[in-house]
């Protein structure tokens, strides 16, 4: 792929299938689901969030979401999933710590990963949104140690004031550099 050919998904999807990251049922079953808009040109964070209609990725949600208590479990229930479901995740909780949020309150994310305890830091602000460096924490710990592969968090061109979700993407690092040789993505 080109670096001058527009970033669409269907030429996400070929990239995708050619680095291994997806099967060619899967390529064309995302891309029937996206027919209208499969050919449409994608910016950078577009592109970064396609990883994730492609079932390679999963996105920490930058604005509200019902609540934090909810939104953990189903988080790491995806990465888990995108994962290969190798690891068991259960009893995702949040250990709630002193104070109120209007200052940053020191909880603690926990859950069981294959029946042992991981306790992750996290500070949270509200009710209805996530930590972000803990939330991706977390999501890291669905990926088996037999993975060659490794969950990164995407970088991507960024407009100054805007908010983005956390995007990661489990690859390879061979993976990695055709997403950004191809794509321009980047992992910080």
């Amino acid at each position: 792929m080109p670096k001058n050919s527009s970033t669409t998904l269907k030429r996400i999807g070929a990239l995708l299938h050619g680095a291994g990251m997806v099967s060619e049922e899967k390529r064309h079953r995302t891309l029937e689901v996206a027919a209208t808009y499969a050919d449409d040109e994608l910016g950078p964070y577009a592109a970064a969030q396609a990883l994730e209609s492609f079932g390679v990725a999963v996105s920490v949600h930058a604005d509200d979401i019902d609540s934090i208590h909810e939104g953990y479990p189903r988080l790491l229930a995806d990465a888990a999933e995108v994962a290969g479901g190798k690891v068991t995740i259960t009893d995702v909780r949040i250990g709630e710590g002193e104070g109120g949020f209007e200052v940053g309150r020191s909880d603690v994310l926990e859950f069981e990963r294959n029946g042992k305890l991981v306790s992750i830091p996290a500070e949270h602000f509200a009710e209805d949104y996530y930590d972000h460096e803990a939330a991706c924490r977390a999501i890291a710990e669905t990926a088996h140690e037999d993975d060659p592969r490794s969950w990164c968090v995407v970088g991507f061109a960024r407009e100054p004031g805007l908010g983005y979700d956390s995007i990661m993407v489990l690859a390879t690092p061979e993976q990695r550099e055709a997403l950004h040789r191809h794509l321009g993505l980047t992992f910080p």
